[in-house]
C-alpha cells in the first residue's frame, strides 16, 4: 500500500515513513533518553526486537531500510522462536518470546515476578542474561554511547538489568562497555506520538536545508 503518496495526495503536505524502531530512537533522541547524544542504539523490546540507530548525529538505516535487526541474530542453536529463527536474539528479548518460553503473556510474568514467583523471576534473568549477550554485540561493533530500550524493559528495569549488566559486562570490550550507558526508553506510551512527529522534523530537516537533529 502506498501510504506516502495516499497522504500527501489526500492531505497536500509531504508525508514520510519509517519502521518503529528507527521511527522510535528518532523520538528517544529529539525528546526523550538521548537528548544531547551523538550514537545511540535504541532497542524496542516490544512484541518484537529491532533497533534504531542513530550513529555520528544521523539515523543509520542501511542500504535498503534493514539496518538494526538485531533480533534476527541466533544466539542459541536451539531455542524460543523469534523472527522465524530458533534461538533467536528476539526469541528470548522480546514480549512473544517470553510468552512462549513462560506460556503466558509477558505481562502476566512481570507481574508473577514482582509479586515474588521464583520461576517468573528466574526466566527474566535468563532474558536479561540474553539481553546482555545481544547488547555486546552492539557496543563490540558500533561503539555507541547510549543505549536506550524501550518497551518491556522500560517498564520494568528492575527484572532485567542486573543480568543485563553482568553479561554485558563479560562479553564486550571493556573500553567499550565503559564509555556506553544503558537506559530504560524516556517517552513511555506516548512514544508514538513523539515518533511521528520526530520522523517529520528529521525528513524535513534532511530535505529542506534544517538539521537532522530536529534544530534549525
Amino acid at each position: 500500500v502506498p501510504v506516502v503518496s495516499i497522504l500527501q495526495e489526500s492531505l497536500g503536505i509531504p508525508a514520510f515513513l519509517h519502521n518503529d524502531a528507527n521511527a522510535g530512537a528518532l523520538a528517544e533522541w529529539f525528546f526523550g533518553a538521548g537528548r544531547g547524544y551523538s550514537n545511540i542504539a535504541f532497542l524496542t523490546f516490544g512484541t518484537g526486537m529491532g533497533a534504531g540507530l542513530i550513529l555520528n548525529g544521523r539515523l543509520y538505516a542501511g542500504t535498503n531500510d534493514l539496518a538494526g535487526e538485531i533480533g534476527h541474530v541466533r544466539m542459541t542453536p536451539d531455542g524460543p522462536l523469534g523472527y522465524g529463527k530458533p534461538g533467536s536474539f528476539e526469541g528470548y528479548c522480546s514480549g512473544a518470546g517470553i510468552a512462549r518460553m513462560a506460556d503466558r503473556e509477558a505481562r502476566e510474568v512481570v507481574e508473577a515476578a514482582r509479586a515474588g514467583d521464583a520461576d517468573a523471576r528466574a526466566l527474566l534473568e535468563t532474558s536479561g542474561e540474553y539481553l546482555g549477550r545481544g547488547l555486546a554485540i552492539l557496543v563490540d561493533v558500533l561503539n555507541p554511547e547510549l543505549i536506550i530500550i524501550g518497551g518491556i524493559y522500560a517498564r520494568a528495569p528492575e527484572m532485567f538489568a542486573d543480568a543485563m549488566q553482568r553479561l554485558l559486562n563479560a562479553e564486550a570490550l571493556p573500553g567499550a562497555v565503559a564509555r556506553c550507558e544503558v537506559r530504560p526508553a524516556a517517552l513511555g506510551t506516548e512514544v508514538g506520538d513523539y515518533a511521528a512527529l520526530s520522523v517529520a522534523l528529521y525528513e524535513l530537516g534532511r530535505t529542506n536545508g534544517g538539521n537532522e537533529d530536529g534544530t534549525q
